[in-house]
Protein backbone atom coordinates (compact mmCIF):
# COMPACT_ATOMS: atom_id res chain seq x y z
CA UNK A 1 0.00 0.00 0.00
CA UNK A 2 1.42 3.38 -0.98
CA UNK A 3 2.08 5.99 1.72
CA UNK A 4 1.49 8.81 -0.80
CA UNK A 5 -1.27 9.92 -3.14
CA UNK A 6 -1.07 7.46 -6.03
CA UNK A 7 -2.27 6.99 -9.58
CA UNK A 8 -5.37 5.37 -8.14
CA UNK A 9 -6.05 8.67 -6.44
CA UNK A 10 -5.94 10.65 -9.65
CA UNK A 11 -8.89 8.72 -11.01
CA UNK A 12 -10.82 9.39 -7.83
CA UNK A 13 -10.05 13.09 -7.32
CA UNK A 14 -13.13 15.21 -7.39
CA UNK A 15 -13.39 17.73 -10.22
CA UNK A 16 -9.75 17.17 -11.19
CA UNK A 17 -8.59 19.08 -8.14
CA UNK A 18 -5.16 18.00 -6.89
CA UNK A 19 -4.84 20.15 -3.80
CA UNK A 20 -2.21 19.25 -1.22
CA UNK A 21 -3.14 17.24 1.82
CA UNK A 22 -3.72 19.71 4.64
CA UNK A 23 -1.83 17.91 7.40
CA UNK A 24 1.70 17.53 8.65
CA UNK A 25 3.87 14.86 6.99
CA UNK A 26 4.29 11.61 8.90
CA UNK A 27 7.29 11.33 11.21
CA UNK A 28 7.13 7.52 11.34
CA UNK A 29 9.37 5.21 9.33
CA UNK A 30 7.72 3.39 6.43
CA UNK A 31 4.91 1.46 8.17
CA UNK A 32 4.68 -1.23 5.48
CA UNK A 33 8.20 -2.54 5.97
CA UNK A 34 8.72 -6.07 7.22
CA UNK A 35 9.12 -6.27 10.98
CA UNK A 36 12.11 -8.53 11.84
CA UNK A 37 10.41 -9.76 15.03
CA UNK A 38 7.36 -10.95 13.06
CA UNK A 39 9.52 -12.52 10.35
CA UNK A 40 11.40 -14.47 13.02
CA UNK A 41 8.19 -15.51 14.74
CA UNK A 42 6.67 -16.83 11.52
CA UNK A 43 9.82 -18.82 10.77
CA UNK A 44 9.62 -20.51 14.18
CA UNK A 45 6.28 -22.20 13.43
CA UNK A 46 7.00 -25.93 13.09
CA UNK A 47 4.92 -28.39 11.01
CA UNK A 48 6.63 -31.23 12.87
CA UNK A 49 5.43 -30.00 16.26
CA UNK A 50 1.96 -29.38 14.84
CA UNK A 51 1.83 -32.97 13.56
CA UNK A 52 2.93 -34.31 16.95
CA UNK A 53 0.17 -32.33 18.64
CA UNK A 54 -2.48 -33.58 16.20
CA UNK A 55 -1.42 -37.21 16.62
CA UNK A 56 -1.40 -36.86 20.41
CA UNK A 57 -4.94 -35.49 20.39
CA UNK A 58 -6.06 -38.32 18.08
CA UNK A 59 -4.54 -40.85 20.50
CA UNK A 60 -7.30 -40.13 23.05
CA UNK A 61 -9.66 -42.04 20.69
CA UNK A 62 -12.55 -39.68 21.32
CA UNK A 63 -12.76 -36.16 22.66
CA UNK A 64 -16.55 -36.06 22.65
CA UNK A 65 -17.85 -33.51 25.14
CA UNK A 66 -19.63 -36.21 27.19
CA UNK A 67 -16.83 -38.79 26.96
CA UNK A 68 -14.66 -40.13 29.81
CA UNK A 69 -13.17 -37.51 32.12
CA UNK A 70 -11.37 -39.88 34.54
CA UNK A 71 -9.03 -41.90 32.33
CA UNK A 72 -5.54 -40.55 31.65
CA UNK A 73 -5.44 -42.10 28.18
CA UNK A 74 -8.93 -41.84 26.70
CA UNK A 75 -11.65 -39.21 26.48
CA UNK A 76 -12.02 -35.49 26.76
CA UNK A 77 -10.72 -35.30 30.34
CA UNK A 78 -7.36 -36.76 29.37
CA UNK A 79 -7.23 -34.48 26.33
CA UNK A 80 -7.81 -31.26 28.23
CA UNK A 81 -5.32 -32.20 30.95
CA UNK A 82 -2.69 -32.92 28.28
CA UNK A 83 -3.37 -29.60 26.53
CA UNK A 84 -3.04 -27.71 29.80
CA UNK A 85 0.17 -29.54 30.73
CA UNK A 86 1.66 -28.89 27.30
CA UNK A 87 0.90 -25.17 27.51
CA UNK A 88 2.29 -25.02 31.05
CA UNK A 89 5.46 -26.84 29.94
CA UNK A 90 6.25 -24.52 27.05
CA UNK A 91 5.17 -21.49 29.09
CA UNK A 92 7.67 -22.39 31.81
CA UNK A 93 10.40 -22.83 29.21
CA UNK A 94 9.56 -19.38 27.84
CA UNK A 95 10.02 -17.66 31.20
CA UNK A 96 6.73 -18.22 32.97
CA UNK A 97 4.72 -15.31 31.55
CA UNK A 98 2.08 -17.55 29.94
CA UNK A 99 -0.84 -17.93 32.38
CA UNK A 100 -2.62 -21.27 31.82
CA UNK A 101 -5.95 -22.18 33.42
CA UNK A 102 -9.14 -24.15 32.97
CA UNK A 103 -12.30 -22.15 32.28
CA UNK A 104 -15.14 -24.35 33.47
CA UNK A 105 -18.91 -24.27 33.73
CA UNK A 106 -21.69 -26.85 33.93
CA UNK A 107 -24.20 -26.79 31.10
CA UNK A 108 -27.72 -28.16 31.56
CA UNK A 109 -29.49 -30.73 29.39
CA UNK A 110 -30.13 -29.44 25.87
CA UNK A 111 -30.62 -30.73 22.35
CA UNK A 112 -27.07 -32.12 22.16
CA UNK A 113 -26.36 -32.58 25.89
CA UNK A 114 -28.16 -35.56 27.47
CA UNK A 115 -27.08 -34.85 31.07
CA UNK A 116 -25.65 -31.88 32.97
CA UNK A 117 -22.05 -31.73 31.77
CA UNK A 118 -18.95 -29.81 32.78
CA UNK A 119 -17.60 -27.85 29.82
CA UNK A 120 -13.92 -27.00 30.20
CA UNK A 121 -11.94 -24.61 28.02
CA UNK A 122 -8.15 -24.48 28.28
CA UNK A 123 -7.09 -20.83 28.27
CA UNK A 124 -3.52 -19.50 28.05
CA UNK A 125 -3.07 -15.75 28.49
CA UNK A 126 0.06 -13.82 27.51
CA UNK A 127 -0.29 -10.43 29.24
CA UNK A 128 0.55 -7.31 27.29
CA UNK A 129 3.71 -5.47 28.32
CA UNK A 130 2.53 -1.91 27.54
CA UNK A 131 0.26 -0.46 30.26
CA UNK A 132 -1.75 1.63 27.77
CA UNK A 133 -2.35 -1.46 25.59
CA UNK A 134 -2.50 -4.39 28.00
CA UNK A 135 -6.29 -4.18 28.42
CA UNK A 136 -6.71 -4.66 24.65
CA UNK A 137 -7.11 -8.38 23.97
CA UNK A 138 -6.78 -10.57 20.88
CA UNK A 139 -8.15 -14.11 21.06
CA UNK A 140 -7.22 -17.11 18.90
CA UNK A 141 -9.01 -20.44 19.24
CA UNK A 142 -9.47 -24.00 18.05
CA UNK A 143 -11.91 -26.55 19.50
CA UNK A 144 -10.49 -29.73 20.97
CA UNK A 145 -13.70 -31.75 21.20
CA UNK A 146 -14.53 -34.25 18.45
CA UNK A 147 -17.51 -36.26 17.20
CA UNK A 148 -18.48 -39.29 15.12
CA UNK A 149 -21.47 -39.58 12.77
CA UNK A 150 -23.93 -39.55 15.67
CA UNK A 151 -23.36 -36.30 17.50
CA UNK A 152 -24.55 -37.98 20.73
CA UNK A 153 -22.06 -40.90 20.47
CA UNK A 154 -19.80 -40.26 23.46
CA UNK A 155 -17.81 -43.51 23.35
CA UNK A 156 -17.22 -44.41 19.69
CA UNK A 157 -13.92 -43.68 17.96
CA UNK A 158 -13.84 -40.00 16.97
CA UNK A 159 -10.24 -39.08 16.07
CA UNK A 160 -11.06 -35.51 14.99
CA UNK A 161 -7.67 -34.97 13.34
CA UNK A 162 -8.76 -32.16 11.03
CA UNK A 163 -11.93 -31.14 12.91
CA UNK A 164 -10.43 -29.79 15.00
CA UNK A 165 -7.13 -31.14 16.27
CA UNK A 166 -5.63 -29.10 13.41
CA UNK A 167 -6.93 -25.84 14.86
CA UNK A 168 -6.07 -26.85 18.42
CA UNK A 169 -2.53 -27.79 17.41
CA UNK A 170 -2.16 -24.42 15.67
CA UNK A 171 -3.23 -22.62 18.84
CA UNK A 172 -0.80 -24.63 21.00
CA UNK A 173 2.04 -23.95 18.56
CA UNK A 174 1.31 -20.22 18.50
CA UNK A 175 1.08 -20.03 22.29
CA UNK A 176 4.40 -21.79 22.74
CA UNK A 177 6.24 -19.75 20.11
CA UNK A 178 4.72 -16.38 21.05
CA UNK A 179 5.21 -16.90 24.80
CA UNK A 180 8.94 -16.32 24.21
CA UNK A 181 8.21 -12.79 23.00
CA UNK A 182 6.62 -9.62 24.34
CA UNK A 183 3.66 -7.78 22.84
CA UNK A 184 2.04 -4.48 23.79
CA UNK A 185 -1.48 -5.92 23.90
CA UNK A 186 -2.68 -9.14 25.56
CA UNK A 187 -3.01 -12.41 23.65
CA UNK A 188 -5.39 -15.20 24.68
CA UNK A 189 -4.90 -18.70 23.26
CA UNK A 190 -7.95 -20.94 23.74
CA UNK A 191 -8.65 -24.62 23.19
CA UNK A 192 -12.42 -24.64 23.60
CA UNK A 193 -14.80 -27.51 24.28
CA UNK A 194 -18.32 -28.46 23.15
CA UNK A 195 -18.16 -26.80 19.75
CA UNK A 196 -19.87 -29.84 18.26
CA UNK A 197 -22.58 -29.71 20.92
CA UNK A 198 -23.58 -26.12 20.16
CA UNK A 199 -20.59 -23.76 20.60
CA UNK A 200 -20.98 -24.09 24.37
CA UNK A 201 -17.40 -23.50 25.47
CA UNK A 202 -16.77 -20.45 23.33
CA UNK A 203 -20.28 -19.17 24.04
CA UNK A 204 -19.67 -19.20 27.79
CA UNK A 205 -16.29 -17.48 27.47
CA UNK A 206 -17.62 -14.79 25.13
CA UNK A 207 -20.58 -14.09 27.42
CA UNK A 208 -18.24 -13.77 30.41
CA UNK A 209 -15.96 -11.45 28.44
CA UNK A 210 -18.90 -9.20 27.61
CA UNK A 211 -20.17 -9.16 31.20
CA UNK A 212 -16.68 -8.23 32.40
CA UNK A 213 -16.51 -5.52 29.71
CA UNK A 214 -13.27 -6.96 28.34
CA UNK A 215 -11.83 -5.09 25.38
CA UNK A 216 -11.74 -7.94 22.84
CA UNK A 217 -10.33 -6.12 19.81
CA UNK A 218 -10.34 -9.18 17.57
CA UNK A 219 -10.91 -12.95 17.58
CA UNK A 220 -9.50 -15.54 15.15
CA UNK A 221 -11.09 -18.99 15.05
CA UNK A 222 -9.24 -21.92 13.44
CA UNK A 223 -11.59 -24.77 12.59
CA UNK A 224 -10.83 -27.38 9.91
CA UNK A 225 -7.53 -25.97 8.68
CA UNK A 226 -5.83 -29.31 8.09
CA UNK A 227 -6.32 -30.46 4.51
CA UNK A 228 -5.22 -29.14 1.14
CA UNK A 229 -7.01 -31.97 -0.73
CA UNK A 230 -10.62 -31.71 -1.92
CA UNK A 231 -13.05 -34.62 -2.19
CA UNK A 232 -12.30 -34.93 -5.93
CA UNK A 233 -8.57 -35.28 -5.26
CA UNK A 234 -7.67 -31.73 -6.25
CA UNK A 235 -4.81 -30.35 -4.14
CA UNK A 236 -4.83 -26.64 -3.29
CA UNK A 237 -2.23 -25.78 -0.69
CA UNK A 238 -1.90 -22.13 -1.63
CA UNK A 239 -4.87 -20.48 0.05
CA UNK A 240 -7.14 -20.47 3.08
CA UNK A 241 -10.68 -19.16 3.46
CA UNK A 242 -11.27 -16.39 5.98
CA UNK A 243 -14.96 -15.90 6.78
CA UNK A 244 -15.88 -12.34 7.77
CA UNK A 245 -19.36 -11.14 8.70
CA UNK A 246 -20.72 -7.86 7.34
CA UNK A 247 -24.08 -6.70 8.65
CA UNK A 248 -25.23 -9.09 11.43
CA UNK A 249 -28.55 -10.88 10.91
CA UNK A 250 -30.27 -9.53 14.01
CA UNK A 251 -33.84 -8.38 14.56
CA UNK A 252 -32.89 -4.94 15.85
CA UNK A 253 -29.99 -2.93 14.40
CA UNK A 254 -27.58 -1.21 16.74
CA UNK A 255 -26.81 2.44 16.09
CA UNK A 256 -23.42 1.44 14.71
CA UNK A 257 -24.87 -1.04 12.25
CA UNK A 258 -27.57 1.44 11.22
CA UNK A 259 -24.82 3.95 10.50
CA UNK A 260 -23.05 1.47 8.23
CA UNK A 261 -26.22 0.80 6.27
CA UNK A 262 -27.07 4.50 5.98
CA UNK A 263 -23.67 5.32 4.44
CA UNK A 264 -23.28 2.24 2.24
CA UNK A 265 -20.68 0.78 4.58
CA UNK A 266 -22.06 -2.76 4.72
CA UNK A 267 -18.57 -3.98 3.81
CA UNK A 268 -16.93 -1.93 6.58
CA UNK A 269 -18.07 -3.81 9.69
CA UNK A 270 -15.46 -4.32 12.39
CA UNK A 271 -15.02 -7.94 11.27
CA UNK A 272 -14.46 -6.93 7.65
CA UNK A 273 -11.91 -4.32 8.79
CA UNK A 274 -10.14 -6.99 10.81
CA UNK A 275 -10.20 -9.34 7.81
CA UNK A 276 -8.55 -6.71 5.60
CA UNK A 277 -5.77 -6.35 8.13
CA UNK A 278 -5.28 -10.11 8.52
CA UNK A 279 -5.15 -10.60 4.75
CA UNK A 280 -2.67 -7.78 4.17
CA UNK A 281 -0.33 -8.75 6.99
CA UNK A 282 -0.64 -12.51 6.52
CA UNK A 283 0.13 -12.42 2.82
CA UNK A 284 3.10 -10.13 3.45
CA UNK A 285 4.76 -12.55 5.86
CA UNK A 286 3.72 -15.79 4.14
CA UNK A 287 4.51 -15.04 0.49
CA UNK A 288 2.78 -17.12 -2.13
CA UNK A 289 -0.09 -17.99 0.18
CA UNK A 290 -3.48 -16.34 -0.32
CA UNK A 291 -5.97 -15.34 2.35
CA UNK A 292 -9.29 -15.56 0.51
CA UNK A 293 -11.77 -13.37 2.40
CA UNK A 294 -15.27 -14.84 2.18
CA UNK A 295 -17.85 -12.15 2.87
CA UNK A 296 -20.21 -14.09 5.10
CA UNK A 297 -20.10 -15.29 8.69
CA UNK A 298 -19.63 -18.99 7.86
CA UNK A 299 -20.52 -21.79 5.44
CA UNK A 300 -24.07 -22.97 4.87
CA UNK A 301 -25.31 -25.51 7.47
CA UNK A 302 -22.20 -24.90 9.60
CA UNK A 303 -21.03 -22.66 12.39
CA UNK A 304 -17.96 -22.07 14.53
CA UNK A 305 -16.58 -20.64 17.74
CA UNK A 306 -16.24 -17.15 16.29
CA UNK A 307 -20.03 -16.85 16.16
CA UNK A 308 -20.63 -16.35 19.91
CA UNK A 309 -18.07 -13.52 19.75
CA UNK A 310 -19.95 -11.97 16.84
CA UNK A 311 -23.16 -12.27 18.87
CA UNK A 312 -21.53 -10.26 21.67
CA UNK A 313 -20.52 -7.49 19.25
CA UNK A 314 -16.84 -8.40 18.85
CA UNK A 315 -14.89 -8.56 15.59
CA UNK A 316 -14.39 -12.27 14.88
CA UNK A 317 -13.22 -14.34 11.90
CA UNK A 318 -13.01 -18.01 10.93
CA UNK A 319 -10.15 -19.75 9.09
CA UNK A 320 -11.09 -22.89 7.14
CA UNK A 321 -9.36 -24.86 4.39
CA UNK A 322 -10.43 -24.02 0.79
CA UNK A 323 -12.01 -27.34 -0.24
CA UNK A 324 -13.49 -29.70 2.35
CA UNK A 325 -13.70 -33.49 2.04
CA UNK A 326 -16.83 -34.42 3.97
CA UNK A 327 -15.89 -38.13 4.03
CA UNK A 328 -13.30 -37.05 6.62
CA UNK A 329 -15.59 -34.93 8.79
CA UNK A 330 -18.26 -36.07 11.28
CA UNK A 331 -17.92 -39.68 10.09
CA UNK A 332 -17.55 -43.02 11.87
CA UNK A 333 -14.18 -44.55 11.03
CA UNK A 334 -14.83 -47.29 8.46
CA UNK A 335 -14.08 -48.53 4.95
CA UNK A 336 -17.13 -48.56 2.70
CA UNK A 337 -17.03 -49.50 -0.99
CA UNK A 338 -13.28 -49.19 -0.88
CA UNK A 339 -13.44 -45.65 0.54
CA UNK A 340 -11.84 -44.80 3.88
CA UNK A 341 -14.15 -42.67 6.01
CA UNK A 342 -13.21 -40.88 9.21
CA UNK A 343 -11.25 -37.84 10.36
CA UNK A 344 -7.86 -39.57 10.51
CA UNK A 345 -4.39 -38.00 10.86
CA UNK A 346 -3.13 -39.39 7.53
CA UNK A 347 -5.53 -37.05 5.76
CA UNK A 348 -3.98 -33.93 7.33
CA UNK A 349 -1.39 -31.89 5.39
CA UNK A 350 0.88 -30.63 8.16
CA UNK A 351 2.85 -28.25 5.96
CA UNK A 352 -0.47 -26.68 5.01
CA UNK A 353 -1.55 -26.36 8.67
CA UNK A 354 1.78 -24.66 9.39
CA UNK A 355 1.14 -22.08 6.66
CA UNK A 356 -2.27 -21.23 8.09
CA UNK A 357 -0.71 -21.05 11.56
CA UNK A 358 1.91 -18.63 10.23
CA UNK A 359 -0.83 -16.41 8.79
CA UNK A 360 -2.50 -16.38 12.23
CA UNK A 361 0.75 -15.69 14.07
CA UNK A 362 1.78 -12.83 11.78
CA UNK A 363 -1.65 -11.21 12.08
CA UNK A 364 -1.81 -11.60 15.86
CA UNK A 365 1.71 -10.26 16.34
CA UNK A 366 1.00 -7.28 14.11
CA UNK A 367 -2.22 -6.50 15.96
CA UNK A 368 -0.68 -6.90 19.42
CA UNK A 369 2.36 -4.75 18.59
CA UNK A 370 0.39 -1.97 16.89
CA UNK A 371 -1.62 0.83 18.52
CA UNK A 372 -5.35 0.47 18.99
CA UNK A 373 -7.58 1.39 16.08
CA UNK A 374 -8.47 5.11 16.31
CA UNK A 375 -11.72 5.86 18.13
CA UNK A 376 -14.60 8.22 17.36
CA UNK A 377 -13.51 8.67 13.76
CA UNK A 378 -15.88 11.04 11.98
CA UNK A 379 -16.21 12.54 8.52
CA UNK A 380 -17.43 16.12 8.37
CA UNK A 381 -20.63 16.47 6.33
CA UNK A 382 -21.67 19.98 7.39
CA UNK A 383 -21.06 21.62 4.02
CA UNK A 384 -20.94 20.83 0.34
CA UNK A 385 -17.33 20.46 -0.84
CA UNK A 386 -15.22 18.13 -2.93
CA UNK A 387 -12.47 17.66 -0.34
CA UNK A 388 -13.01 15.44 2.71
CA UNK A 389 -12.16 16.25 6.32
CA UNK A 390 -11.81 13.48 8.88
CA UNK A 391 -11.31 13.83 12.61
CA UNK A 392 -10.74 11.39 15.50
CA UNK A 393 -9.79 11.14 19.15
CA UNK A 394 -6.07 10.88 19.94
CA UNK A 395 -4.60 7.52 20.91
CA UNK A 396 -2.79 7.22 24.25
CA UNK A 397 0.09 4.88 23.43
CA UNK A 398 3.48 6.41 24.34
CA UNK A 399 5.11 5.17 21.13
CA UNK A 400 2.44 6.59 18.83
CA UNK A 401 3.95 8.22 15.74
CA UNK A 402 0.82 9.35 13.93
CA UNK A 403 -2.08 8.33 11.75
CA UNK A 404 -2.82 7.16 8.25
CA UNK A 405 -5.91 7.75 6.13
CA UNK A 406 -6.78 4.92 3.74
CA UNK A 407 -9.41 4.80 1.03
CA UNK A 408 -10.86 2.68 -1.74
CA UNK A 409 -13.49 2.96 -4.46
CA UNK A 410 -17.00 2.03 -3.34
CA UNK A 411 -16.83 -1.05 -5.58
CA UNK A 412 -13.45 -2.23 -4.22
CA UNK A 413 -12.90 -4.71 -1.40
CA UNK A 414 -9.35 -3.83 -0.28
CA UNK A 415 -7.79 -0.43 0.46
CA UNK A 416 -6.37 1.15 -2.70
CA UNK A 417 -4.68 4.31 -1.47
CA UNK A 418 -3.15 5.72 1.68
CA UNK A 419 -1.73 8.93 3.10
CA UNK A 420 0.25 9.32 6.31
CA UNK A 421 -0.94 12.55 7.93
CA UNK A 422 1.26 12.86 11.03
CA UNK A 423 0.40 12.98 14.72
CA UNK A 424 -2.74 15.06 14.30
CA UNK A 425 -6.43 14.51 15.02
CA UNK A 426 -7.83 15.98 11.82
CA UNK A 427 -6.88 15.74 8.17
CA UNK A 428 -8.32 17.02 4.90
CA UNK A 429 -7.79 15.11 1.66
CA UNK A 430 -8.61 16.19 -1.93
CA UNK A 431 -10.95 13.24 -2.39
CA UNK A 432 -14.73 13.32 -2.38
CA UNK A 433 -16.38 11.42 0.46
CA UNK A 434 -19.21 10.76 -1.98
CA UNK A 435 -16.96 8.68 -4.24
CA UNK A 436 -14.79 6.58 -1.90
CA UNK A 437 -14.81 4.81 1.45
CA UNK A 438 -12.34 6.05 4.06
CA UNK A 439 -10.67 4.58 7.11
CA UNK A 440 -8.18 5.87 9.66
CA UNK A 441 -5.30 3.83 11.13
CA UNK A 442 -2.83 4.53 13.95
CA UNK A 443 0.92 3.98 13.49
CA UNK A 444 3.66 3.55 16.10
CA UNK A 445 7.31 4.55 15.85
CA UNK A 446 8.33 1.04 14.79
CA UNK A 447 5.94 1.17 11.86
CA UNK A 448 3.25 -1.12 13.25
CA UNK A 449 -0.17 -0.19 11.86
CA UNK A 450 -3.59 -0.68 13.47
CA UNK A 451 -6.81 -1.93 11.94
CA UNK A 452 -8.69 0.83 10.13
CA UNK A 453 -11.72 2.55 11.67
CA UNK A 454 -14.64 3.49 9.45
CA UNK A 455 -15.86 7.09 9.96
CA UNK A 456 -19.37 8.08 10.98
CA UNK A 457 -20.93 11.28 9.58
CA UNK A 458 -20.58 14.50 11.59
CA UNK A 459 -22.88 17.38 10.70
Amino acid sequence: MSRMLTGVTAALLSGGAAAAVLAAPAAAPAPDRMQPAITELVADISPQRIEAHVRKLVSFQTRHTMSDTVSDTQGIGAARRWIKAELERCGAQAGGRLQVAFDSHVTPVSKRISRPTEIVNVVATLPGSEPQSAQRIYVVSGHYDSRATDVMDASGNAPGANDDASGTAAVIEMACVMARRQFDATLVFMAVAAEEQGLLGSGHWAQQAKSKQLDIAGMLNNDIIGSSRADDGTVDGGQVRLFAEGIPAVKEMSDGVRGLVATGGENDSISRQLARHVKQVGERYVPGFRVNVIQRADRYLRGGDHMPFLAQGYAALRFTEPNEDFAHQHQDVRVENGVQYGDLPQFVDYEYVAKVTRINAAALASLALAPAAPSQVQVRTDKLENATTLQWRPNTEPDLAGYRVVWRATTADQWQGAQDVGNVTQATLPLSKDNVFFGVQAIDRDGNVSVATYPTPLR
